[in-house]
């Protein structure tokens, strides 16, 4: 499975740039997959225990060039809307924690990354990378981007939802 994402996300990656997505209507949405993964410190991080908060889900890979130009919006994002109930989660499609703890360690991430699998990739219906959803604080999809999103859409899109009750 990690073969097919590396070769379809290399061949994708130019066509799929400021992706741009609309939140869909609160009526529209769907329950955003459940899912339990481990961090880098071998906590488990359960994907419902932040209903109630505004959550940007990034699946992304060290090898993906476009996943790497996004992760200093998200750590900016993370920054700026903490405080008003967003949360970043990073799924890393990598090979293991050998390969990624390295990574984590010279990038300095702030907010939670965890080890995806390749259930967890198939309940989002991952194919290639960067994948990012919006997920409300109802747990439902909000938006979806498939590609390297468009920071200002994203970003006025996690504007809104924070500023929804």
């Amino acid at each position: 499975m990690k073969l097919v994402l590396i070769l379809f996300t290399a061949l994708t990656a130019y066509a799929q740039s400021d992706v741009k997505a609309t939140l869909q209507s609160t009526d529209q949405r769907t329950p955003a997959p459940a899912f339990a993964l481990k961090d880098a410190s071998g906590k488990t991080i359960d994907l419902k225990k932040f209903r109630g908060k505004v959550v940007l889900l990034d699946f992304w890979a060290t090898w993906c060039h476009g996943c790497k130009e996004e992760i200093p919006w998200f750590v900016e994002f993370d920054r700026k809307y903490a405080g008003k109930g967003l949360r970043v989660i990073g799924v890393s499609m990598d090979d293991g924690w050998n390969v990624l703890k390295p990574f984590l360690t010279t990038t300095k991430i702030p907010y939670r990354v965890v080890l995806g699998n390749e259930a967890t990739a198939k309940s989002y219906k991952i194919e290639s990378m960067p994948d990012t959803f919006l997920i409300d604080r109802k747990g439902n999809i909000a938006a979806a981007y498939t590609g390297m999103v468009d920071r200002a859409n994203i970003e006025a899109n996690i504007q809104q939802m924070l500023s929804q009750r």
